[in-house]
């Protein structure tokens, strides 16, 4: 559960959902975040390694909606949370009073992204890529980030040197 006052949960209906959903609303809060945030693909944003926020998707292609999730920690006392999470877990190190501001520039940032051709959101995913060359880990194997393909996919390259594009999942960062 989020700390009252200093994180953002919310959750928009998207009636007709662009493609690229979650990369989109990722970059937003990387967007929202600054120029130092990287999106780890392909859903949570992370500012000097620490994870500031996820996004979720729950969508329903034949019925034309989708439910996106983003949770953000604005103003988190990171300090306060248990010890296990501490070294991982980041903040965007704003005030709690900031919070109705910060959810209205997460909006309008996220209104452009939704807005911008798909091509545009790839670039901008592979400027803000976090796991590129970086060793990951997914539930089929292992290998290094290898970056973001035109549909917004991840590549992999295998330690045994084979290519891997991964369209869904969860991938993290392993110890080299």
């Amino acid at each position: 559960m989020a700390p009252p006052g200093q994180t953002l949960a919310l959750s928009a209906l998207v009636r007709d959902p662009p493609e690229l959903l979650p990369l989109r609303a990722g970059l937003a809060v990387a967007d929202l975040a600054g120029p130092d945030a990287r999106v780890k693909w392909p859903n949570d944003v992370l500012v000097d390694g620490r994870k500031v926020s996820g996004v979720l998707v729950e969508a329903r292609p034949a019925e034309a909606w989708a439910v996106l999730g983003i949770g953000v920690n604005v103003a988190l006392d990171v300090a306060a949370l248990p010890a296990e999470l501490r070294w991982r877990a980041g903040t965007l190190g704003r005030r709690a009073s900031e919070l109705e501001a910060t959810l209205a520039e997460l909006l309008e940032a996220l209104a452009q992204r939704l807005a911008e051709p798909a091509q545009a959101t790839v670039a901008a995913l592979r400027e803000r890529d976090a796991l590129l060359g970086q060793a990951v880990r997914w539930a089929d194997g292992n290998g290094v980030g290898a970056g973001i393909d035109a549909a917004g996919a991840l590549l992999v390259r295998r330690d045994d040197g084979t290519l891997v594009t991964l369209d869904a999942g969860e991938v993290h960062l392993r110890a080299s």
